[in-house]
């Protein structure tokens, strides 16, 4: 039985149940009650089937969602543009995207010549309407991309173009040597019962006190410098190095650190650079010497081995010291130098004997 029949005999039948008379009204009673019951059961069945047959009064069937496909395209333009944004970034630099899409831009903002029919007025007029977006994209893109670069570019390089001031007039001629610090002057070791300690190469002293007097020496690490300073301060009580660069002077390319020598103020032509890690570490290896690195072994002497070249190289004065280092490219510099030296030796003794039998 619906809900509407159950509802509108409710309080007939309360009344038979509470209700007391005569047989005979009893019984009149029973027929009346009955027919109403028939009544009411006709009622609620016609009402039932009225209800089920009236299609306005069913929920409506389940329409097809055009929106779902209308959302599926959505997504894939916006990926689609997402992944021609990432690879025009990764692709072409901001000058080329900006030479690239100039012509584009410009058409797009032409103004209508006079004496053009309606006709063209219009298509010009839809032209420029429908561009709109996408030159403001555009726009937007190149704007945003250049704000995100110049952030990028304060984190990646140098602090600044002059790392170094100007030299004194009276010391153009000096050449400079700058030195990589960690396992080149110095190695720092951590142990558990100890924690960090930094230790001196083998010969860094001499190596330090005696070519101060040739060269402007020049601390260069990729170590902040709350490391550097504390370290150079113990290392060099003297001050023979002269200056000190830490990680701000560096420039960070590709997740390292490198030196940048052009960044020095100071003629590349006069310039050496001296690393464990030096054909790594620097972004002009022309300029570089490259050392083996040092792990605390006692017997090292790859500093004191370089002072015989190096002090000859600052009292000769090339023009040039890229040339003198490519000639040494791919032997050990301080090995070679030596077997140069006694060659050069060997000749000018020939050439004094020969002198004495000609005077003979």
């Amino acid at each position: 039985m619906s809900r509407v029949a159950s509802s509108r005999l409710l309080p007939r039948i309360s009344a038979l149940s509470f209700c007391t008379a005569s047989p005979a009204a009893a019984a009149a009673s029973s027929s009346s009650s009955t027919a109403a019951a028939a009544a009411a059961a006709a009622a609620a069945a016609s009402e039932a089937s009225s209800t089920s047959g009236d299609p306005s009064s069913q929920p409506p069937p389940a329409a097809r969602k055009p929106w779902g496909v209308l959302k599926v395209a959505a997504f894939t333009a916006v990926s689609a543009a997402v992944g021609a944004t990432g690879y025009a970034s990764y692709a072409y630099s901001i000058e080329e995207l900006d030479q690239m899409t100039r012509e584009f831009r410009k058409k797009s903002k032409q103004p209508i010549p006079e004496g053009t029919s309606g006709f063209e007025k219009f298509q010009a007029m839809a032209y420029s309407a429908a561009m709109k977006a996408p030159v403001a994209a555009i726009e937007g893109y190149l704007d945003v991309r250049s704000q995100i670069e110049d952030q990028i570019r304060g984190f990646s390089e140098p602090v600044s173009d002059k790392l170094l001031p100007d030299r004194a007039p009276h010391e153009q001629h000096v050449l400079t040597l700058v030195l990589d610090l960690n396992e080149t002057l110095v190695y720092s070791d951590w142990k558990r019962e100890r924690g960090w300690r930094t230790f001196k190469r083998p010969g860094v002293d001499a190596f330090l006190e005696h070519l101060g007097r040739f060269y402007e020496i020049v601390v260069y690490s990729d170590q902040l410098s709350m490391y550097v300073d504390p370290v150079v301060d113990r290392l060099d009580p003297k001050g023979n190095i002269r200056h000190r660069l830490s990680r701000v002077a560096t420039k960070y390319e590709h997740g390292k650190h490198y030196r940048d020598l052009s960044k020095l103020n100071r003629n590349p032509a006069q310039v050496i650079y001296i690393s464990a890690h030096a054909l790594e570490s620097s972004l002009q290896p022309e300029n570089s010497v490259q050392i083996k690195p040092w792990k605390l072994e006692n017997d090292d002497t790859q500093l004191l081995d370089l002072i015989p070249f190096l002090e000859y190289v600052a009292v000769a004065r090339p023009s040039d010291i890229r040339a003198v280092l490519a000639s040494y490219q791919g032997s050990d510099i301080a090995a070679e130098f030596i077997e140069r030296s006694k060659e050069h030796q060997r000749r000018m003794q020939e050439q004094k004997q020969s002198g004495r039998i000609w005077r003979r």
